[in-house]
């Protein structure tokens, strides 16, 4: 079974007076819809884009493994339990947040904007201790594993004409960072999000240049 989602269907949030603007792939804060709660272990799979000084005031999780990645710029990450960190493009940043955790999110930057992409995933057994790490410019060939969530996260950078199979697993989320792909008969685009369920491997092709991250989930 395959269902996609355009970037245009996206629910919008954030504060754009304080130069924050989110688009939202799940129901999301006063975005309700019951048949959209989440896809696998992905429960929010979050575009966000700040503005040079604006951010994330601290606020908590709980319960729920958060993936970060940069698309452009550089994220300024601060939480509760000491860690004080800057994330760039290429880097795969991970809070677990356990029982619970309280952070900041800001583009530190004076000139330049920062866009990135947030996943939240339920863990299978909720709780525990927070916990917290960046993987440094991940490889395409070394999944990120969120065992957690019981899940990996592919990241798959691509040439005009390339392709690449996605994994054959119960659940697998595509979505297209840059560039285009087509999947089937499909055309994706960026921000554009591809939701496979029980198939066997397909192929994507890039028509453009592309970037996907692709979670394979049990």
């Amino acid at each position: 079974m395959r269902d996609i989602r355009r970037a245009g269907e996206r629910y919008p949030g954030g504060e754009p007076e304080a130069g924050i603007e989110s688009r939202h792939a799940f129901s999301f804060g006063p975005h309700y819809d019951p048949d959209n709660l989440r896809f696998g272990a992905i429960l929010a799979c979050n575009e966000e884009r700040l503005g040079p000084g604006a951010g994330f005031s601290e606020h908590p999780h709980s319960h729920t493994e958060i993936i970060t990645w940069v698309v452009r710029g550089e994220l300024t990450h601060r939480d509760s339990a000491g860690h004080e960190t800057v994330v760039r493009p290429g880097d795969v940043q991970h809070l677990s947040s356990g029982g619970g955790v309280r952070h900041v999110e800001r583009n530190d930057s004076t000139s330049a904007p920062l866009t990135f992409l947030q996943m939240w995933l339920a863990p299978r057994d909720p709780g525990g201790e927070p916990r917290y790490e960046v993987v440094r410019g991940i490889a395409d060939s070394t999944p990120y594993d969120v065992p957690e969530a019981g899940a990996l996260l592919h990241v798959r950078r691509l040439a005009a004409g390339e392709r690449t199979r996605l994994p054959a697993a119960p659940y697998v989320y595509v979505h297209v960072v840059d560039g285009e792909v087509v999947l089937g008969e499909a055309e994706l685009a960026p921000g554009d999000a591809a939701r496979l369920t029980d198939e066997d491997g397909p192929e994507a092709l890039a028509t453009t240049p592309a970037q996907l991250l692709v979670w394979e989930m049990t």
